[in-house]
């Protein structure tokens, strides 16, 4: 008895960015959570404002963090969810390797012959040293934050036909910045902030991170327009598997 002919599997599409902007995403990802953090910056406004008094204060990663979701907002609406997926899951395992590395090197013991490992250590510590919830929140929080963003961009460009790309990259960030910030703060600082004050930061670095991205929408029309011509790419998220636990192109 003779098996079934099976109609032979279509190749996978190869792209030509598709790697580079994997690759610049989890640089600005990694660089904005192990060097951000670490210095808090203050400009002084004109005049005061509410909640904000006469300065603006704020860590310098919420500068250069949200380019992370440029990043996923241009992967998804050009390549489709599940490869945006792939980019995501890549991020996760080197915040993840990151920490791993950091606490390995932090606890190394140290040669006391070195005079400069008397300056070194203590700068690491600080710098890298970051406590289990801030570590955990920040894994956690850039998790969820990033899988609601690319689903939601995924989602209203099916509802808006592929159109007024602003409404899906700016709708997308308002729930994935949302969700990361209601998630992190939390997390790193309950019990050590007041309500009020965790609710102010929260609520500030959810309206920046979205300003940044709106402040960005004439660079990702560009950058999306070129790419789908270069690429011949338009993905439509129609009969995707919407699951984040999957690395599956499809």
């Amino acid at each position: 008895m003779t098996e079934p002919e099976t109609a032979p599997r279509a190749p996978a599409r190869s792209y030509k960015y598709y790697a580079l902007l994997m690759a610049a995403f989890v640089t600005v990802l990694l660089c904005s959570n192990l060097i951000g953090p670490g210095k808090v910056c203050r400009l002084p406004l004109p005049f005061p404002l509410p909640f904000l008094g006469d300065a603006l204060t704020f860590g310098a990663g919420n500068i250069f963090f949200p380019l992370s979701y440029i990043f996923g907002d241009v992967l998804t609406e050009v390549y489709g969810y599940a490869r945006a997926r792939k980019v995501i899951w890549a991020g996760f395992a080197g915040m993840v390797f990151a920490t791993l590395m950091s606490w390995v090197i932090l606890h190394l013991p140290v040669d006391p012959d070195e005079p400069y490992n008397t300056v070194l250590q203590p700068a690491l510590e600080t710098v890298f040293g970051n406590t289990w919830r801030i570590v955990v929140g920040s894994i956690v929080a850039f998790w969820a934050g990033d899988f609601a963003n690319s689903y939601v961009m995924a989602k209203m460009k099916v509802w808006t036909r592929g159109r007024h790309l602003w409404t899906r990259t700016i709708g997308s960030t308002l729930v994935g910045q949302g969700i990361d910030s209601m998630i992190f703060y939390p997390v790193a600082f309950a019990g050590h902030w007041t309500t009020s004050t965790m609710l102010k930061v929260v609520a500030f670095n959810w309206a920046f991170k979205v300003s940044v991205e709106a402040l960005f929408t004439p660079a990702t029309y560009a950058v999306v327009n070129g790419l789908k011509r270069a690429e011949q790419e338009d993905f439509y998220d129609v009969d995707t598997e919407f699951t984040p636990f999957s690395l599956e192109d499809r």
